[in-house]
């Protein structure tokens, strides 16, 4: 439009008519549905929605609404005037388009504020454990060479240090609280006397999360999401940022036959429950990620539609973070251990970062940092 010289103004109305949007409505009455397609019509846009509803057969169906953003818009100031809940329909609608249409966020974490948007953000991995999936545990290791290869990491371009200090791998038996902190705070306590980057606690125990923060750590990351109440609470008096992770069953059975009624709608739903949650604890709105947890209670064909269908996760309005690095399915479909999947894990980092991740979770740091450097500039 710029090219063509039209005008800002013109630019400004038109704009929105050329943004086209899919939205899926979950349950709704037929009555409500059989309104909200009539006025879609109207502007020009449409609604498909169950056969049975049509007739009155049924008492609910799940809708389908195509229009453009200038149409849903429109559409939006209409149903406020509707009774049925279209009105409560209305509110959603408003904020699950500007949710969606939302592309920065200032994380709150502590004492850090961490822009995301144009740049990506790299969580780095310090995996203190000795059964590691990946391969990379570090419990062998002094706590010196620990610190060190953190430092590492950051000096190859993390933003975040994340440290974790029990193994949640399929069929992992998991440590006691003791065991995880006399792994992780030593860590924890050192590394924030050295360094100017947040540091993640990466645990699902609040004692560990409390200990973890005491020493420094400004943000935990839960892979339970918050399923202990104590968790958030805790989050919540240290002002920190959480991580909510999607999670089916625990580690020992998430990869016993998962199945999902509908994966995404499952996960997200999962996910705004859990940042409910969270916000209803008292935790920041602005202190909170969501991670739609690749390989964990996921198959190979799982991973693959939450990677490819990632950017609809921004309709619950929070950063998103991805851990994908050296994960099973990418081993799967390169026939590769876990210390040969690099080229695999920059592949999923740049596709994750493409479909609007925030965050990436590697283990290689500086090859993540350079590919995604492009991306990022290409994205720009």
């Amino acid at each position: 439009m710029q090219d063509i010289n039209v005008d800002p103004y013109g630019i400004r109305i038109m704009l929105p008519k050329a943004q086209h949007c899919l939205l899926k409505i979950n349950s709704l009455s037929s009555v409500s549905a059989n309104i909200l397609k009539q006025e879609m019509l109207s502007l020009g846009g449409d609604v498909a929605l169950a056969r049975q509803a049509l007739t009155g057969k049924v008492k609910k169906t799940n809708c389908l609404v195509m229009g453009s953003l200038s149409q849903l818009d429109s559409l939006r100031l209409k149903l406020s005037r509707q009774p049925f809940g279209l009105d409560r329909l209305s509110h959603e609608l408003l904020l699950t388009l500007n949710n969606y249409q939302r592309s920065t966020f200032q994380l709150k974490a502590g004492n850090y504020r961490i822009s995301l948007g144009d740049r990506s953000c790299i969580m780095g991995i310090v995996n203190v454990t000795s059964d590691s999936f990946s391969g990379d545990g570090l419990l062998h290791l002094g706590l010196e060479e620990v610190v060190e290869y953190a430092m590492k990491l950051i000096k190859d371009g993390a933003d975040i240090i994340d440290v974790g200090g029990e193994s949640s791998r399929p069929g992992s038996k998991g440590v006691s609280s003791k065991e995880e902190a006399s792994r992780v705070i030593p860590v924890i306590k050192k590394l924030s006397k050295k360094v100017k980057v947040p540091i993640s606690i990466d645990t699902s125990k609040p004692e560990v999360a409390k200990m973890a923060l005491d020493c420094g750590a400004s943000i935990v990351n839960d892979i339970s999401g918050l399923r202990n109440p104590k968790m958030a609470k805790i989050i919540s008096s240290f002002k920190a940022a959480v991580v909510v992770m999607h999670m089916l069953r625990e580690p020992h059975s998430m990869q016993k036959n998962p199945v999902y009624n509908s994966l995404i709608d499952d996960i997200s739903g999962y996910l705004k429950s859990a940042v409910e949650k969270a916000e209803g604890s008292g935790i920041n709105k602005d202190s909170i990620i969501i991670d739609p947890g690749i390989c964990f209670g996921k198959t190979l064909a799982h991973n693959l539609e939450i990677l490819k269908r990632l950017k609809e996760f921004k309709s619950l309005g929070k950063p998103i973070l991805i851990g994908a690095s050296r994960k099973s399915f990418i081993g799967k479909i390169l026939n590769k251990g876990t210390d040969n999947r690099l080229f695999g894990s920059i592949a999923s980092c740049v596709c994750a970062r493409r479909n609007s991740a925030n965050i990436l979770r590697v283990h290689d740091v500086k090859e993540a940092r350079e590919a995604l450097e492009i991306t990022d500039n290409i994205q720009r």
